[in-house]
């Protein structure tokens, strides 16, 4: 496989050169082949360009660091086609690349479908703690789990091909990529800047859908100022494969008057035909389904919502959110909720976080380790369990804490090294060990 810039994203084009264009968005751990059975009904109509995420489908492994950056090299692809303005549809993070873009480059998206997405996927503890389980286990436990994430119990049952499709599909992804896919997603919260969103917006969700289900699909719906609900009945989070028929009529419709208006929908700009960017042989495709599709659910406009005010961030609200990314929001709204304490939290969130560990003169990595020796030195095991788990956080390995254990032992005493170890072995335990 040719190697692919940093900046741009692999992808694959199909339909006329001379059609309006449509991007299609995977979700995070699939490939572009998760919309496989859109395709034969929307390239009668539309010129569609599909991507992969970094490291996912055999593409290079070069991870971004949030979402913004996904959608600047979805942009420098979509530069380097010739195609400027485009209809966009995208699947959780895909629907996250999308809402950004709409907010930062509204001159190009001409039309919004948002699947399985989320103003805020979840909380930031979450993906934090799914990158240090990736970290210490790799990508084993997420691709078992994958299948009940995704589908329906009776899909599932009834498509083994597809259910080993999805297992494959995320063993075959990057865990570097992976992992950093799930830290742009801790810190990915659009709630404040949905009114923002100026295009025409269809909302879909499956019925059946855990992870971004109805009540995050209305939020966004009551948000963004022109928008509609979709809700699929009989499908999870991966509405595009459960139930292809449904998905396609949707899409279909909400894109179609951008293909009949010359003027202020998607202007078609001449490009060189694209030739689809090669997979890796090991990256399974989508095999074909059998199980019937049922009715497309009701669509229902809602009226959007006010605004919030946003405050202004000073240097306690930078420490605020360091200290909520490292230590996790669950401890610190508990250590936040003590009265008595509060003026002493709000030195510690100023001057700790905001002031000292918010410096560019190291990294979080080394930040940990030195805040680690100094814990283990002075003796003080509950913070030191608390930063342990964020020393996980700021990528550091059990093998590398293993290091520093050793390193202290030599300098601040075996006794002490020796109680750090059983809190930080302890730590290590509970948060890298996949739940059976």
């Amino acid at each position: 496989m040719s190697e692919t810039p940093t900046n741009t994203l692999q992808y694959r084009v199909d339909g006329r050169e001379d059609a309006p264009v449509l991007v299609l968005g995977p979700s995070l751990g699939t490939t572009w082949h998760m919309w496989d059975r859109q395709i034969p009904e929307l390239i009668r109509d539309w010129r569609v360009v599909r991507f992969d995420l970094p490291g996912h489908g055999g593409a290079p492994a070069q991870p971004a660091s949030s979402v913004a950056e996904l959608g600047d090299r979805l942009l420098a692809t979509l530069d380097e086609l010739g195609i400027q303005r485009f209809g966009y549809a995208g699947c959780s993070l895909g629907g996250a690349i999308g809402m950004d873009l709409a907010l930062r480059a509204p001159h190009r998206v001409a039309s919004l479908v948002l699947v399985a997405a989320s103003p805020r996927f979840g909380s930031a503890d979450e993906f934090r703690q799914r990158a240090v389980m990736v970290r210490a286990n790799g990508l084993e436990p997420m691709a078992r789990t994958a299948p009940e994430q995704w589908f329906t119990p009776t899909f599932a049952a009834a498509q083994p091909a597809i259910v080993d499709w999805a297992v494959q599909m995320v063993r075959t992804t990057d865990p570097g990529c992976y992992i950093a896919a799930c830290e742009a997603l801790a810190v990915f919260d659009v709630r404040e800047s949905l009114g923002r969103i100026g295009v025409p917006a269809l909302v879909l969700v499956g019925s059946e859908d855990a992870i971004t289900g109805p009540a995050e699909a209305r939020t966004l719906v009551a948000g963004i100022q022109d928008a509609r609900l979709a809700v699929v009945p009989a499908a999870s989070h991966l509405a595009p494969v459960e139930q292809p028929s449904a998905v396609t009529e949707l899409l279909a419709g909400h894109f179609a008057p951008l293909g009949q208006d010359t003027h202020g929908g998607l202007t078609v700009v001449p490009a060189p035909v694209a030739v689809p960017s090669p997979q890796d042989p090991a990256v399974p495709q989508m095999p074909q389904a059998s199980a019937p599709v049922v009715p497309v659910g009701e669509i229902a406009p809602m009226a959007p919502a006010e605004d919030d005010a946003t405050a202004r961030p000073d240097v306690y609200e930078r420490g605020l959110k360091l200290r909520r990314e490292m230590l996790g929001d669950a401890h610190v709204d508990e250590t936040l909720a003590d009265p008595f304490a509060a003026d002493f939290q709000t030195l510690a969130t100023r001057y700790a976080w905001g002031e000292v560990w918010s410096r560019d003169g190291l990294d979080r990595r080394t930040r940990s380790a030195v805040t680690l020796a100094a814990l283990i030195a002075g003796g003080h095991h509950d913070s030191l369990a608390d930063h342990t788990r964020a020393a996980l956080r700021s990528g550091l390995t059990a093998g590398e804490l293993r290091e520093i254990l050793l390193q202290t032992a030599v300098y601040c005493g075996l006794p002490a090294a020796e109680s750090a170890l059983r809190v930080v072995g302890r730590v290590i335990k509970e948060d890298t060990t996949p739940q059976a």
